[in-house]
């Protein structure tokens, strides 16, 4: 397929817009940052919104890029992204929340999981606080096992199965989930410590390997329910999350 080339002026906008952050395998192009009204609990809140993909290629020829991904059928795979809240780059501390794609929790607002009171009241959380970034994971369906695979499980937790064993039956482990293009992208867009809303001390140990400053874990239970009851209690259980409210990084296990 021959690709047209991009008027002058459209390269200009978009160079303004993209990043590029080589990964050592690769490259992740970042784009943004774009503005974003999003209706928050009947308020109109605007944050910045970033969307990134990795790729293999590595290249700032930006016709080349647009080329490659215009012609790649996007629309078939997940990409990540990230919404900022206020002065994100500079404030001293910052919340974030990295939030794994849930279908079923996030869209359709499913009782099954907290995951959808998680992702609203995050964004809550950072815009009472000021600034913050929500990234928005891609690929993390299911705790990583994806959509179909999640059926499946919640098929067999119908049939008195926890989460873990479900996961594990089907051949899984417990959680696959890996953050390194996240903390890619955060450590492009701040270096300053951030607070982690969390109550998984995998995100925690995620970025603490990874060197990043951090101020402090803020708890975010919610939305519990005759629904969830034995999804949050297998969370603790099984999986090691965190029942605590807010927690200094130095004194993790």
């Amino acid at each position: 397929m021959v690709q047209a080339k991009l008027e002058t002026r459209v390269l200009d906008v978009l160079k303004e817009k993209i990043q590029m952050i080589e990964t050592g395998e690769g490259a992740i192009y970042l784009v943004g940052p774009i503005r974003l009204p999003v209706n928050l609990y009947g308020e109109t809140v605007v944050f910045q919104w970033y969307c990134w993909l990795n790729q293999c290629q590595v290249t700032d020829d930006y016709q080349e890029i647009i080329d490659r991904l215009s012609s790649a059928n996007l629309a078939e795979y997940q990409q990540s992204s990230v919404l900022v809240y206020g002065d994100f780059e500079h404030a001293d501390d910052a919340l974030i929340r990295l939030h794994s794609i849930c279908h079923t929790g996030d869209i359709f607002g499913s009782k099954r999981c907290d995951c959808g009171y998680q992702l609203k009241q995050s964004m809550k959380n950072i815009v009472d606080h000021g600034t913050g970034a929500l990234f928005y994971l891609a690929n993390h369906e299911g705790r990583g096992i994806g959509l179909f695979s999640k059926a499946m499980a919640y098929v067999l937790q119908e049939h008195g199965y926890d989460t873990v064993e479900a996961n594990e039956s089907l051949g899984f482990v417990d959680d696959s989930r890996n953050y390194d293009d996240a903390i890619r992208v955060l450590k492009t867009l701040r270096d300053k410590p951030v607070t982690l809303m969390t109550n998984n001390p995998k995100k925690l140990d995620a970025l603490q390997d990874a060197g990043l400053p951090i101020s402090g874990r803020q708890a975010l239970w919610g939305d519990r329910s005759e629904f969830n009851e034995k999804y949050l209690q297998t969370k603790v259980q099984r999986s090691g999350h965190l029942e605590g409210g807010t927690t200094d990084p130095d004194d993790q296990p």
